[in-house]
Protein backbone atom coordinates (compact mmCIF):
# COMPACT_ATOMS: atom_id res chain seq x y z
CA UNK A 1 0.00 0.00 0.00
CA UNK A 2 3.13 2.27 0.90
CA UNK A 3 3.33 2.22 -2.86
CA UNK A 4 -0.01 3.07 -3.95
CA UNK A 5 -0.68 7.15 -5.48
CA UNK A 6 -1.22 9.33 -2.88
CA UNK A 7 -4.50 10.96 -3.85
CA UNK A 8 -6.41 12.18 -0.20
CA UNK A 9 -4.87 13.49 2.72
CA UNK A 10 -6.04 10.37 5.02
CA UNK A 11 -5.44 12.45 8.23
CA UNK A 12 -7.45 14.64 7.02
CA UNK A 13 -10.70 12.49 6.10
CA UNK A 14 -9.76 11.07 9.33
CA UNK A 15 -10.16 14.11 11.29
CA UNK A 16 -13.39 15.51 9.29
CA UNK A 17 -15.01 12.24 10.15
CA UNK A 18 -14.68 12.66 14.15
CA UNK A 19 -15.83 16.55 13.91
CA UNK A 20 -18.78 15.14 11.96
CA UNK A 21 -19.63 12.31 14.09
CA UNK A 22 -21.58 14.39 16.13
CA UNK A 23 -23.98 16.10 14.25
CA UNK A 24 -24.58 13.32 11.33
CA UNK A 25 -28.52 14.02 12.13
CA UNK A 26 -29.57 16.32 9.35
CA UNK A 27 -27.70 14.57 6.92
CA UNK A 28 -29.40 10.52 8.01
CA UNK A 29 -32.00 10.81 5.78
CA UNK A 30 -30.06 11.06 2.59
CA UNK A 31 -27.42 8.50 4.39
CA UNK A 32 -29.75 5.80 4.99
CA UNK A 33 -31.63 5.92 1.32
CA UNK A 34 -28.33 5.27 0.02
CA UNK A 35 -27.81 2.53 1.92
CA UNK A 36 -31.32 1.27 1.37
CA UNK A 37 -30.57 1.27 -2.15
CA UNK A 38 -27.44 -0.88 -2.22
CA UNK A 39 -28.63 -3.06 0.58
CA UNK A 40 -32.06 -3.67 -1.60
CA UNK A 41 -29.44 -6.27 -3.11
CA UNK A 42 -29.89 -8.30 -0.38
CA UNK A 43 -32.83 -9.15 -1.00
CA UNK A 44 -32.04 -11.12 -4.17
CA UNK A 45 -30.48 -14.04 -2.50
CA UNK A 46 -32.00 -16.53 -0.35
CA UNK A 47 -28.39 -16.68 1.29
CA UNK A 48 -28.52 -15.66 5.59
CA UNK A 49 -25.16 -13.97 6.83
CA UNK A 50 -23.74 -14.95 10.04
CA UNK A 51 -20.53 -12.16 10.47
CA UNK A 52 -20.78 -9.17 8.53
CA UNK A 53 -18.42 -6.68 8.39
CA UNK A 54 -20.00 -2.69 7.09
CA UNK A 55 -16.97 0.04 6.48
CA UNK A 56 -18.20 3.54 7.23
CA UNK A 57 -21.68 3.20 7.47
CA UNK A 58 -22.11 6.39 9.69
CA UNK A 59 -24.94 5.06 12.30
CA UNK A 60 -27.23 3.63 9.30
CA UNK A 61 -25.99 0.54 8.00
CA UNK A 62 -25.81 -1.53 11.26
CA UNK A 63 -29.10 -1.19 12.23
CA UNK A 64 -30.16 -1.60 7.97
CA UNK A 65 -28.32 -5.41 8.52
CA UNK A 66 -29.73 -6.53 11.38
CA UNK A 67 -33.48 -5.72 10.81
CA UNK A 68 -32.56 -8.10 7.60
CA UNK A 69 -31.61 -11.18 9.94
CA UNK A 70 -27.58 -10.33 9.96
CA UNK A 71 -25.90 -12.23 13.10
CA UNK A 72 -22.96 -10.38 14.30
CA UNK A 73 -22.38 -7.24 13.03
CA UNK A 74 -18.45 -5.14 13.18
CA UNK A 75 -18.91 -1.59 12.04
CA UNK A 76 -15.49 0.09 10.86
CA UNK A 77 -14.73 3.32 10.26
CA UNK A 78 -11.24 5.21 10.08
CA UNK A 79 -12.71 7.85 13.00
CA UNK A 80 -13.06 5.89 16.09
CA UNK A 81 -15.99 8.66 16.96
CA UNK A 82 -17.81 7.54 13.75
CA UNK A 83 -17.02 4.10 14.59
CA UNK A 84 -17.85 4.01 18.14
CA UNK A 85 -21.44 5.51 17.30
CA UNK A 86 -21.97 3.04 13.95
CA UNK A 87 -24.64 0.53 15.76
CA UNK A 88 -22.32 -2.45 15.82
CA UNK A 89 -19.34 -3.80 17.33
CA UNK A 90 -16.80 -0.93 16.65
CA UNK A 91 -13.58 -0.85 15.35
CA UNK A 92 -11.51 1.63 14.23
CA UNK A 93 -9.38 1.27 11.30
CA UNK A 94 -7.68 1.81 7.84
CA UNK A 95 -9.18 0.74 5.07
CA UNK A 96 -5.69 0.85 3.46
CA UNK A 97 -5.45 -1.68 6.40
CA UNK A 98 -7.45 -4.20 7.31
CA UNK A 99 -6.85 -5.39 10.77
CA UNK A 100 -8.71 -9.30 10.30
CA UNK A 101 -7.97 -12.33 9.51
CA UNK A 102 -8.60 -14.41 6.41
CA UNK A 103 -12.22 -15.67 6.31
CA UNK A 104 -13.48 -13.52 8.70
CA UNK A 105 -17.06 -12.42 7.06
CA UNK A 106 -19.64 -13.83 5.03
CA UNK A 107 -21.07 -10.15 4.33
CA UNK A 108 -18.94 -7.00 3.45
CA UNK A 109 -20.87 -3.77 2.95
CA UNK A 110 -19.40 -0.17 2.16
CA UNK A 111 -21.98 2.43 1.58
CA UNK A 112 -20.41 5.73 0.47
CA UNK A 113 -17.25 5.20 2.18
CA UNK A 114 -14.40 3.86 -0.10
CA UNK A 115 -14.20 7.38 -2.39
CA UNK A 116 -11.47 8.07 0.25
CA UNK A 117 -9.26 5.47 -0.33
CA UNK A 118 -6.08 6.39 -2.19
CA UNK A 119 -5.54 2.35 -3.47
CA UNK A 120 -9.07 1.23 -4.00
CA UNK A 121 -7.73 -1.93 -5.78
CA UNK A 122 -5.44 -3.29 -2.42
CA UNK A 123 -8.15 -1.99 -0.20
CA UNK A 124 -10.57 -4.74 -2.46
CA UNK A 125 -8.18 -7.15 -2.50
CA UNK A 126 -7.64 -6.67 1.35
CA UNK A 127 -11.44 -7.28 2.28
CA UNK A 128 -11.56 -9.92 -0.40
CA UNK A 129 -9.08 -12.04 1.29
CA UNK A 130 -10.91 -11.18 5.03
CA UNK A 131 -14.43 -13.15 3.32
CA UNK A 132 -15.01 -16.38 3.90
CA UNK A 133 -15.44 -18.37 0.34
CA UNK A 134 -18.67 -17.89 -1.28
CA UNK A 135 -18.86 -14.56 1.00
CA UNK A 136 -20.91 -11.49 -0.51
CA UNK A 137 -19.36 -8.20 -1.53
CA UNK A 138 -21.48 -5.10 -1.60
CA UNK A 139 -20.34 -1.12 -1.78
CA UNK A 140 -21.36 1.92 -3.62
CA UNK A 141 -18.97 4.72 -4.37
CA UNK A 142 -20.04 8.38 -5.26
CA UNK A 143 -19.91 7.91 -9.25
CA UNK A 144 -19.15 10.77 -12.34
CA UNK A 145 -21.16 13.27 -12.16
CA UNK A 146 -21.86 13.77 -8.55
CA UNK A 147 -21.31 17.39 -7.42
CA UNK A 148 -20.76 18.03 -11.26
CA UNK A 149 -22.73 21.40 -11.32
CA UNK A 150 -21.21 22.84 -8.15
CA UNK A 151 -17.42 21.54 -9.23
CA UNK A 152 -18.00 23.47 -12.43
CA UNK A 153 -19.06 27.06 -10.88
CA UNK A 154 -16.12 26.38 -8.56
CA UNK A 155 -13.84 26.26 -11.50
CA UNK A 156 -15.42 29.62 -13.47
CA UNK A 157 -15.34 31.04 -10.30
CA UNK A 158 -11.94 30.53 -10.04
CA UNK A 159 -10.51 31.14 -13.21
CA UNK A 160 -12.48 34.55 -13.07
CA UNK A 161 -10.91 35.28 -9.88
CA UNK A 162 -7.47 34.50 -10.28
CA UNK A 163 -4.86 32.40 -12.43
CA UNK A 164 -5.01 28.30 -11.85
CA UNK A 165 -7.32 25.81 -10.56
CA UNK A 166 -7.20 23.87 -7.12
CA UNK A 167 -9.32 20.86 -6.83
CA UNK A 168 -11.83 21.40 -5.05
CA UNK A 169 -13.96 18.24 -5.19
CA UNK A 170 -12.51 14.45 -5.29
CA UNK A 171 -12.36 12.67 -8.63
CA UNK A 172 -15.07 10.01 -8.77
CA UNK A 173 -15.05 6.64 -10.97
CA UNK A 174 -16.76 5.91 -14.09
CA UNK A 175 -19.16 2.97 -14.37
CA UNK A 176 -16.78 1.14 -16.86
CA UNK A 177 -14.05 0.71 -13.43
CA UNK A 178 -16.24 -1.33 -11.31
CA UNK A 179 -16.00 -4.85 -12.96
CA UNK A 180 -12.59 -4.55 -13.59
CA UNK A 181 -11.95 -3.21 -9.95
CA UNK A 182 -13.40 -6.50 -8.58
CA UNK A 183 -12.00 -8.72 -11.28
CA UNK A 184 -8.32 -7.53 -10.33
CA UNK A 185 -9.00 -8.10 -6.48
CA UNK A 186 -10.56 -11.63 -7.40
CA UNK A 187 -13.69 -11.59 -6.66
CA UNK A 188 -16.30 -13.89 -8.25
CA UNK A 189 -19.36 -12.97 -10.36
CA UNK A 190 -18.75 -9.56 -10.73
CA UNK A 191 -21.48 -6.71 -11.34
CA UNK A 192 -21.08 -2.92 -11.39
CA UNK A 193 -23.72 -0.67 -12.26
CA UNK A 194 -25.36 2.62 -11.79
CA UNK A 195 -27.40 3.94 -9.11
CA UNK A 196 -29.50 7.31 -8.61
CA UNK A 197 -30.31 9.03 -5.68
CA UNK A 198 -32.40 12.44 -6.32
CA UNK A 199 -31.45 15.27 -4.13
CA UNK A 200 -32.72 18.76 -4.31
CA UNK A 201 -31.81 21.82 -2.34
CA UNK A 202 -33.30 25.02 -1.13
CA UNK A 203 -30.30 26.96 -1.38
CA UNK A 204 -26.92 26.11 -2.08
CA UNK A 205 -25.34 26.82 1.33
CA UNK A 206 -27.83 23.56 2.65
CA UNK A 207 -26.13 21.60 -0.21
CA UNK A 208 -22.51 22.82 1.62
CA UNK A 209 -23.65 22.28 4.98
CA UNK A 210 -25.10 18.86 4.23
CA UNK A 211 -21.29 18.05 2.68
CA UNK A 212 -19.72 19.51 6.10
CA UNK A 213 -22.28 17.22 8.13
CA UNK A 214 -21.46 13.66 6.41
CA UNK A 215 -17.79 14.89 6.57
CA UNK A 216 -17.07 15.15 3.12
CA UNK A 217 -15.12 17.79 2.89
CA UNK A 218 -12.56 18.59 0.23
CA UNK A 219 -9.33 16.00 1.45
CA UNK A 220 -7.66 16.38 -1.93
CA UNK A 221 -3.56 16.60 -1.44
CA UNK A 222 -3.17 18.87 -4.22
CA UNK A 223 -5.71 21.18 -2.96
CA UNK A 224 -4.57 25.19 -2.77
CA UNK A 225 -3.82 25.42 0.69
CA UNK A 226 -4.06 29.29 0.40
CA UNK A 227 -6.90 30.98 2.11
CA UNK A 228 -9.42 31.29 -1.42
CA UNK A 229 -10.75 34.80 -2.73
CA UNK A 230 -13.59 36.37 -0.45
CA UNK A 231 -15.63 36.10 -3.29
CA UNK A 232 -15.20 32.51 -4.97
CA UNK A 233 -17.82 30.98 -2.97
CA UNK A 234 -20.87 33.58 -3.48
CA UNK A 235 -19.78 33.94 -6.82
CA UNK A 236 -19.90 29.83 -7.29
CA UNK A 237 -22.84 29.40 -5.72
CA UNK A 238 -24.92 32.13 -7.27
CA UNK A 239 -24.15 30.62 -10.69
CA UNK A 240 -26.02 27.50 -9.12
CA UNK A 241 -29.50 28.16 -10.77
CA UNK A 242 -32.79 26.78 -9.81
CA UNK A 243 -34.92 24.70 -11.36
CA UNK A 244 -38.44 25.06 -12.39
CA UNK A 245 -39.84 24.18 -9.16
CA UNK A 246 -37.37 26.94 -7.42
CA UNK A 247 -34.73 24.08 -5.77
CA UNK A 248 -31.19 22.74 -6.86
CA UNK A 249 -30.99 19.59 -8.43
CA UNK A 250 -27.72 17.80 -7.46
CA UNK A 251 -27.98 13.79 -8.00
CA UNK A 252 -25.88 11.55 -6.15
CA UNK A 253 -24.93 9.16 -8.68
CA UNK A 254 -23.97 5.67 -7.31
CA UNK A 255 -21.42 3.56 -8.61
CA UNK A 256 -22.53 0.47 -7.10
CA UNK A 257 -20.02 -3.06 -6.95
CA UNK A 258 -21.50 -6.91 -6.52
CA UNK A 259 -18.83 -9.77 -6.01
CA UNK A 260 -18.18 -13.03 -4.35
CA UNK A 261 -15.50 -14.44 -2.66
CA UNK A 262 -14.80 -17.52 -4.31
CA UNK A 263 -16.19 -20.66 -3.54
CA UNK A 264 -16.55 -24.22 -4.16
CA UNK A 265 -20.36 -24.40 -5.23
CA UNK A 266 -20.18 -21.26 -7.44
CA UNK A 267 -21.21 -21.62 -11.16
CA UNK A 268 -18.25 -21.54 -13.10
CA UNK A 269 -17.92 -21.15 -17.08
CA UNK A 270 -17.55 -24.28 -18.83
CA UNK A 271 -14.37 -25.63 -20.19
CA UNK A 272 -12.98 -24.05 -23.80
CA UNK A 273 -14.33 -26.77 -26.29
CA UNK A 274 -17.09 -28.12 -24.42
CA UNK A 275 -19.68 -26.26 -26.24
CA UNK A 276 -21.97 -29.04 -27.98
CA UNK A 277 -24.06 -26.85 -30.06
CA UNK A 278 -22.95 -24.29 -33.34
CA UNK A 279 -23.10 -20.62 -33.06
CA UNK A 280 -23.83 -20.18 -36.93
CA UNK A 281 -26.70 -23.09 -36.30
CA UNK A 282 -28.18 -21.11 -33.50
CA UNK A 283 -28.47 -17.53 -35.29
CA UNK A 284 -29.76 -19.42 -38.62
CA UNK A 285 -26.32 -18.50 -40.96
CA UNK A 286 -23.75 -20.40 -43.01
CA UNK A 287 -20.66 -21.07 -41.31
CA UNK A 288 -17.01 -20.47 -43.36
CA UNK A 289 -13.92 -20.73 -42.74
CA UNK A 290 -11.66 -17.74 -42.53
CA UNK A 291 -9.97 -17.26 -46.44
CA UNK A 292 -13.15 -18.93 -47.91
CA UNK A 293 -15.05 -17.06 -50.38
CA UNK A 294 -18.86 -16.96 -48.78
CA UNK A 295 -21.28 -19.31 -50.96
CA UNK A 296 -23.49 -16.93 -53.20
CA UNK A 297 -26.89 -16.15 -52.35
Amino acid sequence: MADAMQVFDRTLVRRRRDRAAGRLGDVTPILQAAADHLLDRLDDTTRRFARALEIGGRGVVAPALRARGVGQVVSMDLSARMAAGAGGLPVSADEEWLPFAPGSFDLVVASLSLHWVNDLPGALLQIRRAMAPDGLFLASLPALGTLQPLREALATAETALRDGLSPRISPFPELRDGASLLQRAGFALPVADRDRLPLRYRTPLALLRDLRDAGEGNAVLTRDPRIPPRALFPMALAALAPDAEGTLPMPLEMLVLTGWAPGPDQPKPAPRGSANARLADALGTVEHRIGERPPPH
